[in-house]
């Protein structure tokens, strides 16, 4: 996918009343990504709830986007309003609703192999059931466990104790309890037809104010193996960003992306041809990367809070 990038360097905005006000007075909708830029971990960033409230005070529409798969989006919502944000179901749109979606409506799977196997959480799973879609793996404790001498038998022969004939489809997301016998079992349901999809391919994951490995990590060894990369279902995938524009009916030219990901949710803003992107500097990009990289954010600023100075 070619990379896209603003001509010229970002506007640095904290502290300029005046420009903070002209930029969010060209939007009526914000597509917020969620970790890094409203929280990191279970630490809510001082001042977002009150920034939140004054978009939506002057009518703004938000919308979360999220990466994280771990979590459904009624996961998500419990997590919001645990940390004092007001939401509802309808304004998250996770990574794994997005893979979900994908695959009961979009993909044409034949009769006999409508079955995914999942690496990851029990959000995806949660996902997957809302669309009816039958799936095998995620957090079922039988995967967890060491490769015997007997499975590589049965793997290669195709022993159906181990390999199910229904599945059509591998979904990779984020999995804490990632193992030799997940990846081998995903290699081979591939090597066989199944379709390669991706949550999301974010190689980390903040939290605690540091990086740990992200959805991007897991299917990093897949990857490898096959020399094929997945259909990656979170941004910086214009499939998500379609997905979100049918569901909310916006103009593209009045929407703003804010991330803190220069190379996905940036880009996504960028590729989507959004009207605006706002890049903050609590996550993972420096300001050098909003500055020289590949995928320049129109506006950045410290800190997502910096917009209260707009009043």
């Amino acid at each position: 996918m070619t990379q896209v990038s603003v001509q010229g360097a970002p506007r640095y905005l904290t502290g300029d009343k005046a420009g903070l006000k002209e930029f969010l007075d060209k939007f009526d909708v914000f597509l917020f990504d969620c970790d890094g830029v409203l929280w990191s971990g279970d630490h809510l960033f001082p001042g977002t709830v009150e920034t939140l409230e004054l978009l939506r005070k002057n009518g703004k529409q938000v919308v979360f986007v999220t990466n994280n798969s771990t979590k459904s989006r009624a996961d998500y919502r419990k997590k919001l309003e645990g940390l004092g944000i007001p939401s509802t179901v309808e304004e998250i749109f996770s990574s794994s609703y997005s893979s979900s979606i994908y695959i009961s409506r979009i993909l044409k799977l034949p009769e006999n192999k409508r079955k995914v196997y999942v690496i990851g959480e029990t959000g995806i799973e949660q996902e997957l059931q809302s669309e009816n879609v039958p799936f095998i793996g995620g957090t079922d404790p039988a995967y967890r466990r060491d490769v015997t001498p007997e499975d590589y038998k049965k793997i290669a022969a195709g022993d159906e104790s181990i390999l199910d004939p229904e599945v059509g489809v591998v979904l990779v997301g984020l999995d804490f309890h990632m193992n030799y016998l997940k990846i081998a079992l995903a290699y081979h349901y591939i090597k066989r037809g199944a379709v390669f999809l991706a949550t999301n391919i974010d190689s980390t994951l903040p939290n605690s104010g540091t990086l740990f490995p992200g959805a991007g990590s897991m299917s990093a060894p897949l990857i490898m193996m096959l020399n094929k990369e997945p259909v990656a279902l979170g941004k910086p995938s214009q499939a998500m960003m379609d997905a979100i524009e049918g569901k909310f009916q916006f103009d593209r030219s009045r929407a703003c992306m804010v991330g803190d990901r220069a190379n996905t949710d940036i880009r996504f803003g960028l590729e989507g041809k959004l009207g605006g992107t706002l890049g903050v500097l609590t996550g993972v990009s420096s300001k050098e990367d909003f500055v020289s990289g590949d995928s320049k954010p129109h506006v950045y600023l410290d800190k997502l809070s910096d917009l209260l100075e707009s009043e």
